[in-house]
């Protein structure tokens, strides 16, 4: 029986600080230093396994102790084109996630993200600076980076949804143990490798290995995820080119399983190889998964495999086998003393779709796309840019080709190329999904790049896709009661229920807003008025509507929700 070590070190480590604590009970009672030893017993118990790093702050999670974040809208950037609201979100991905929170918790169904890879290059900004590559701390600043973002993540996704994550070699293990400790390591479906340039194409001629593969992580809420499988042709019958010819009218037989199986020596049969048709056998080498994963298989394993190298060319016809209606199989064994395996020979499945379903593989060839990503989009986005056919793959493998009205989210959305594939693949299907992004500004790229590219698509392909641009802004909260700036929270509550319900609420009569006394009796005067019947209104919180009103907006099956309350209702204290 094996010790483990790292148990017995922590129980002594605790019955340390136990002796310690009732020392301290008994002969200088002190109940703040008694809450440290409980805080360091805790730490002790909950760490087994995982991954151990030094987590550290952000300048933006000292900001949002004393300022709460908020969306404005930048009205003039507003694109309607008809179809469904995109949301393009412009600042740090951390309060902007915070913010989702409060209107997608628990709703999106699938996030596709690239983040920062932390090499060498300048790619990974910490606090307004680049890391620098030989920091002690790069690794555990970056960790510290993702598990805020990563935790709120799983937060948005639904039971049914899943979490694609690009990175390359420099993170990829840290980043694996972080997604088993966020998602649960039984949530984790696989890792592809992905081949991004060819092997000749180098970069720089001063690293030692050169880098064609980079890394997909795939990742599910929860078992509620359906694993989507490759749909392949299955009409061809290419493959069915055997015809097997019997010479010996009176063969051997003998008994297996209660069946009279014929038995062929060499000599007694012929195999010949013809033009494809359906009145042809397929030969099916036995090895690998076939040996147990199908009644052929099986029955070889069973009864034939231990006559290899025995019986050289023996042919075994078995009666009543089969899905093909040929009311027999015939297993072949090898010819040959090198040889291992044996095959079987199988006509057409009678009930064969014309479609079969198979598991994607792990490894994805985009050597080529990658190649020439930088013609996508019409702008120019260097190191980054992601290419469409790869982000496309991303969704059928995710589920995304099957549902129409899904909601996807990126929030290091760089070049944009998610919300380009998206409205793509609705413009192939007409599809109804809708997409939210998140960027920096670095260096204008919301502004210049990401939202410029969205909107030359959706002006040259004519997109039934409209986009609404936001930016994360801040109110001051330090000092002040929830009431205090409840009405500063109230400005900034249209983008939310913009947000949330994936509307404009210049041109939707589902929702509304009434944020005085008197909005609020011009809104039921007009009910019936309204070609279109209200579903919610969102009700300011000095609004009193009087209880003939308030019955009024009942009848006529409106939903009523307080603001700045519904968003915020955990700062009320």
């Amino acid at each position: 029986m094996s010790v483990n070590i790292s148990k017995i070190r922590r129980e002594q480590l605790l019955q340390k600080i136990e002796e310690i604590r009732l020392h301290l009970l008994k002969n200088a009672p002190n109940p703040q230093l008694e809450d440290y030893l409980l805080e360091l017993a805790s730490e002790i118990k909950n760490r087994k396994f995982g991954l151990v790093f030094e987590k550290h702050r952000e300048k933006i999670d000292d900001l949002m102790l004393t300022h709460l974040p908020v969306l404005t809208e930048d009205k003039e950037l507003t694109i309607d084109n008809g179809g469904q609201w995109n949301f393009l979100i412009e600042g740090d991905n951390l309060p902007a996630l915070e913010l989702l929170l409060k209107t997608h918790k628990g709703k999106i169904d699938l996030i596709y993200i690239d983040p920062p890879y932390n090499t060498k290059s300048k790619d990974f900004i910490y606090d307004d600076s680049y890391v620098d590559p030989n920091d002690t701390f790069k690794h555990s600043k970056w960790l510290s980076f993702m598990e805020k973002r990563l935790n709120l993540a799983h937060q948005l996704l639904k039971p049914e949804g899943c979490i694609f994550i690009s990175i390359n070699e420099e993170e990829q293990a840290q980043l694996k143990i972080l997604c088993d400790q966020i998602f649960g390591e039984s949530n984790y479906l696989t890792m592809f490798s992905v081949k991004v340039r060819h092997e000749d194409r180098i970069l720089k001629g001063d690293k030692d290995f050169h880098e064609v593969i980079e890394y997909l992580l795939l990742y599910r809420k929860s078992p509620l995820f359906k694993t989507v499988k490759r749909i392949l042709d299955n009409t061809s019958i290419d493959d069915y080119v055997y015809k097997v010819i019997e010479k010996e009218s009176n063969p051997d037989t003998v008994v297996l399983d209660g069946k009279t199986v014929s038995v062929f020596k060499p000599g007694q049969y012929e195999i010949k190889k013809v033009s494809p048709d359906l009145s042809n056998l397929k030969k099916i080498n036995i090895r690998g998964s076939i040996k147990e994963g199908n009644s052929s298989g099986r029955f070889f394993m069973k009864h034939f495999n231990k006559y290899i190298g025995e019986q050289l060319g023996y042919l075994y016809k078995v009666p009543n086998m089969g899905g093909d209606g040929l009311g027999f199989r015939y297993f072949l064994l090898p010819d040959k003393p090198s040889r291992t395996n044996g095959d079987y020979f199988q006509g057409v499945p009678v009930n064969r779709g014309e479609t079969k379903e198979i598991p994607f593989p792990n490894f994805l060839d985009f050597e080529y796309a990658f190649n020439n990503v930088g013609y996508e989009g019409e702008v120019e986005f260097r190191n980054g840019k992601k290419p469409m056919d790869f982000i496309n793959k991303c969704f059928e493998m995710g589920g995304i080709k099957r549902n129409k009205n899904s909601i996807v989210l990126d929030f290091f959305a760089g070049s944009g190329s998610t919300g380009h594939s998206l409205m793509e693949l609705n413009k192939a299907d007409n599809g109804n999904r809708r997409f939210i992004l998140v960027t920096n500004n670095e260096n204008n790229i919301c502004r210049n790049v990401t939202y410029e590219r969205l909107k030359r698509v959706i002006e040259k392909e004519n997109y039934q896709a409209s986009l609404k641009y936001y930016r994360v802004d801040f109110i001051n909260t330090e000092g002040k009661v929830y009431y205090e700036y409840a009405d500063e929270l109230l400005k900034h509550i249209r983008e939310l229920v913009q947000l949330e319900n994936g509307v404009d609420l210049n041109s939707n009569e589902e929702f509304a807003i009434v944020l005085t006394d008197e909005e609020m009796d011009e809104f039921v005067q007009n009910l019936p008025k309204r070609s279109k019947p209200c579903r919610k209104l969102y009700v300011g919180h000095d609004v009193l509507p009087d209880p003939e009103r308030e019955r009024e907006l009942i009848r006529n099956g409106i939903e009523i929700v307080r603001i700045p309350d519904y968003y915020y209702s955990e700062r009320r204290g």
